[in-house]
């Protein structure tokens, strides 16, 4: 940058982190820091380009990244069918996982040489002796792969150039996964890959959230031209990039390398080299941003399912005693939770009286969800919902056990506590366990752009999680309150008495026509998905307030329940903030990252580091919600309560100024593992897991009591104090010792509880850890405790409730559990009296698991866990003792494997270990920077393809 000298470093003795989809771990490489001496024998044209590029690094080889299974993607027939025979895999395939696993069993006592036994170096540049690829698919631009793992470094000579390259490289790594999101993002999932049921739910459920006709994608391409200088050069840079993905497609057309997943789905003849992929175009880029964005940078929006929580606890306790257990459980101010700004600062948000006047609660068990499928045939019958299940779904939106966003974490030390005098970061963001990855690495450098890491296939033509010149940035999803919910009456034109199933509405004294946004999905089977002919309706209703998504009475008149997203309709406006995170002129101070965060406008936690400054910025765009409203229930869909200066024809508003957002520059240390932003931010509707007991408290108190100490810490003590923190039990560590407690209050003389105490009390001197007694051993130590535990814990939590409805307890419940995304924690002032006694666990045999159907899961051979891991909890719901961890598979391809559909993307774990008798072992995800946290197994996350080609242990089901 501009004033920067070379002896300037980056994260001198730091580390950042941009993840994949799992973790980002930051870790020196073994080679010398990379210097402009060390590129100057670069290969004909880049010299004098690699030459630059490594005297702007101010990492000096500090910064490293994994991304796991490997940097490609995309693999031919030929390859798909050679992994079905013979085991082989497509080069830079899966040659990550191996580092990626290997800290878990490597973390303790890490040192600084050691970082580079867990990850790759990422710095600028490639060194002449590990060029693997040189080539040139325009005369503006020039790509590198190394030999290490694949990844693309692109210069251009242009901007153009740079964009361009983006496009191709992305192209060659991640074609099918592309193609597999931007009918996602259409709702055209089905007739592209298959009538899977996972394909279906997968459409329907970004259908509820983002469903868009052909005409408004273009509404919001054009509208990026009227966002001043930035939007039109983002306009710009989309069309180059397309046109370097198109430019990939007639390459791999003319050589017939095309994916194998083409043929297999029945796009492309073998043979005849007939059909092939359909040229990319620019709304393909906003489709695919409303996936992506509607998945991890979503918040509020469950208003609705928050309120029938709120009527079943009146129903229940009565209205006083009713509405004290739902404040309890919603917790949207707990005093007591994890706070990312710890320094007493204020940022009030969201909070409002839960008796505002604008507050609609339905008539009791009037509710149903809006149903996204009609008139279904043929195999769309067989596994059709009703509302009983439609409901049920809704409900478990609620994130007291949040199997859907988020579980990425970062941990920030700032230059005054860190060993070097710089800041340290290791980042791990999260966006699920794919093989191939949903996101991809690459170099980018050009004009104006000057950046390396992660970003999501299709969406790559900037880097979205990584480092620049001389500073690094990552992100968490902070599910904070950006959509709200509207009761909005029904009518019928001209007078009458309307009904639930009416498609007309009152909006502002007018009786207007909903807006019916649907087409038709057919589908027949292929190669890779088997599922029998059908079809199906996929339908969406649109108001001035949103869409449909709840139906009901209030005091008996028929209402609809309407979704209104503050980014619903600019998908593509977060780009800008993605675009100056690029731009090294735009970066260069914690002032500066601000303002290019300020620019993105899903709801994110920004974390940043330079050479001496550390950051944090809460981005979102966040409404300003009138006087008298209430947004964490549903609200009446009157004027008054609509937010401040609503445009129903733009569905604009005025929104919180960048003043009000929470941020901090310079605090000793910045955690987070999406827990609460800052005091007085409240937990958006649905989000129940802002409690006393968080995931957060297993990276913020140990960090807090190291400082408090006088400890410092490298990227290595971080990297290992973040790994830890994913291998702990967070019920073993905050809620076990007051259960131990509870138990020995009073003389233990049965043995056997005695002994069970013993190996409980053990387990968790040695820190709670789900760890193996070997590599390999698939057996926990302290396997017994854990079992007991485990097998304990949901009849405890069963019965402390059970017992708190059917009988008074002698001791207080000021407040209820504290929920977390973990199974909620025990009441602080435990309830003696309504203890249940522990029933002992039993065995289960181990047996074979098999899981999906259709395009993109991988299958897991061998025995494997009996009852599935919930995604995003760090333990089971219930006892599961059997020979092999959830997420490890067997270490020789299955014999036999077909193509399966891609299970529902919308659930995202966390990077812990799995609550079985064996360790886990990460998967497949990719760190970046300095710390890691193993993965959980959990739910996959498609659309991605091939996951069939790859081994077990590439994609965990």
């Amino acid at each position: 940058m501009t004033g920067h000298t070379p002896a300037r470093r980056l994260l001198a003795g730091a580390a950042t982190a941009t993840a994949v989809a799992a973790l980002l771990v930051a870790t020196p490489t073994t080679a010398a820091p990379t210097t402009a001496a060390a590129t100057t024998a670069s290969v004909d044209s880049t010299v004098s380009t690699l030459t630059a590029n490594a005297a702007n690094d101010y990492c000096l080889g500090e910064c490293s990244e994994i991304l796991p299974p490997g940097q490609n993607g995309n693999a031919t027939l030929v390859e798909i069918l050679g992994n079905q025979a013979f085991g082989t895999l497509p080069r830079h395939s899966a040659d990550q996982l191996g580092r990626y696993a290997d800290l878990v069993y490597g973390y303790a006592g890490l040192r600084e040489d050691q970082i580079d036994t867990f990850f790759h170096d990422a710095s600028f540049g490639v060194a002449p002796s590990q060029v693997e690829r040189d080539y040139s698919p325009r005369s503006d631009v020039r790509i590198l792969r190394d030999r290490a793992t694949g990844v693309p470094h692109i210069t251009g000579t242009t901007r153009a150039g740079t964009m361009f390259g983006a496009g191709y490289a992305g192209a060659e790594d991640r074609l099918f996964t592309m193609d597999l999101l931007r009918h996602v993002g259409r709702g055209t999932l089905t007739p592209f890959a298959g009538g899977a049921p996972g394909n279906r739910a997968l459409e329907q459920s970004v259908w509820r959230t983002s469903p868009y006709t052909e005409a408004d994608l273009t509404a919001q391409v054009a509208a990026l031209r009227r966002k001043g200088e930035r939007g039109e050069q983002l306009y710009t840079d989309v069309q180059e990039y397309i046109a370097g993905i198109n430019a990939y497609i007639r390459t791999c057309m003319a050589n017939r390398n095309c994916p194998g997943e083409y043929v297999l789905t029945g796009h492309l003849d073998a043979i005849t080299n007939a059909g092939g992929p359909e040229p990319f175009v620019l709304t393909d880029l906003v489709a695919i941003a409303g996936v992506v964005g509607g998945l991890f940078g979503g918040g509020g929006g469950t208003e609705m399912q928050s309120a029938l929580v709120r009527i079943a606890a009146r129903a229940k306790f009565g209205p006083v005693e009713g509405d004290r257990v739902w404040q309890g459980f919603r917790g949207q101010n707990d005093p007591e939770t994890v706070l990312t700004l710890h320094d007493g600062q204020s940022f009030p948000y969201g909070d409002a009286s839960p008796d505002a006047p604008s507050v609609v609660l339905p008539d009791a068990a009037s509710a149903r969800v809006e149903p996204v499928v009609t008139d279904p045939t043929g195999s769309a019958t067989t596994t059709g919902s009703n509302s009983a299940s439609e409901l049920a779904a809704a409900l478990s939106g609620l994130t007291i056990d949040p199997a859907h966003r988020g579980m990425s974490n970062a941990a920030v030390i700032s230059a005054a506590h860190s060993t070097s005098g710089h800041p340290v970061a290791v980042f791990g963001p999260q966006t699920g366990y794919f093989s191939p990855q949903l996101l991809m690495v690459q170099e980018l450098q050009g004009p104006g752009i000057s950046a390396r890491g992660a970003a999501f296939a299709g969406l790559n033509l900037y880097v979205l999680l990584g480092r620049g010149q001389d500073y690094a940035w990552s992100a968490t999803s902070s599910v904070h309150d950006i959509t709200d919910t509207y009761a909005v009456p029904l009518c019928v034109p001209g007078g009458g008495t309307p009904t639930l199933g009416s498609d007309h509405y009152l909006f502002r004294g007018q009786c207007l026509a909903m807006e019916e946004l649907s087409h038709v999905n057919r589908w027949s089977p292929t190669v890779a998905d088997g599922t029998a002919a059908g079809s199906y309706k996929l339908v969406a209703w649109r108001t001035k307030l949103g869409l449909v998504a709840w139906r009901g009475t209030v005091g008996g008149v028929p209402h609809a329940f309407t979704k209104l997203r503050a980014t619903y309709g600019r998908e593509a406006d977060s780009a800008i903030g993605f675009q100056m995170y690029n731009d090294p002129t735009q970066m260069g101070s914690a002032a500066a990252f601000f303002t290019s965060a300020n620019n993105v406008e899903y709801a994110f936690n920004w974390f940043y580091v330079n050479s001496t400054e550390s950051a944090y910025f809460n981005s979102g765009l966040n409404p300003l919600r009138a006087s008298g409203s209430n947004p964490s229930l549903p609200m009446k869909a009157e004027r008054a309560y609509e937010w401040q200066d609503f445009d129903p024809e733009t569905g604009t508003a005025r929104y919180a100024p960048a003043s009000a957002h929470p941020q901090s520059a310079n605090q000793d240390y910045y955690v987070s593992w999406n827990n609460k932003q800052a005091k007085d931010f409240g937990a958006a509707d649905g989000n129940f897991s802002f409690g006393a007991v968080h995931r957060g408290d297993l990276l913020d108190k140990p960090v807090k009591a190291a400082l408090a100490a006088g400890r410092t810490f490298d990227r290595a003590s971080l990297t290992e104090l973040v790994q830890r923190a994913g291998l702990t039990d967070l019920r073993g560590a905050e809620v076990l010792g007051e259960l131990l407690r509870v138990l020995e209050s009073q003389p233990v003389t049965d043995a056997a509880l005695a002994t069970e105490i013993a190996r409980l009390k053990a387990w968790r001197q040695a820190g709670a850890l789900r760890v193996e007694t070997a590599r390999g051993s698939r057996v926990y130590q302290h396997a017994e405790a854990i079992r007991t535990l485990d097998a304990w814990w949901p009849l405890l939590v069963r019965g402390m409730f059970r017992a708190r409805s059917a009988r008074s307890c002698t001791s207080p419940w000021s407040t209820p559990f504290r929920s977390t995304s973990h199974p909620p924690a025990t009441n602080r002032a435990t309830c003696r009296t309504c203890r249940r006694r522990r029933t002992a666990p039993r065995r289960t045999r181990a047996r074979p698991s098999s899981t999906g159907g259709g395009v993109g899961s991988t299958r897991t051979c061998g025995p494997s866990w009996v009852t599935r891991w919930p995604a995003g909890r760090g333990v089971p719901s219930a006892a599961t003792a059997t020979s092999r961890p959830a997420g490890r598979s067997c270490s020789t391809p299955c014999a036999r494997r077909r193509p399966r559909r891609p299970r529902r993307p919308i659930r995202v774990t966390r990077p812990a270990p799995p609550a079985t008798s064996g360790a886990p072992t990460p998967s497949s995800s990719r760190r970046w920077a300095a710390s890691s946290t193993p993965p959980s197994p959990g739910r996959t996350v498609p659309p991605t393809s091939r996951w069939s080609r790859f081994p077990p242990g590439a994609a965990t089901t």
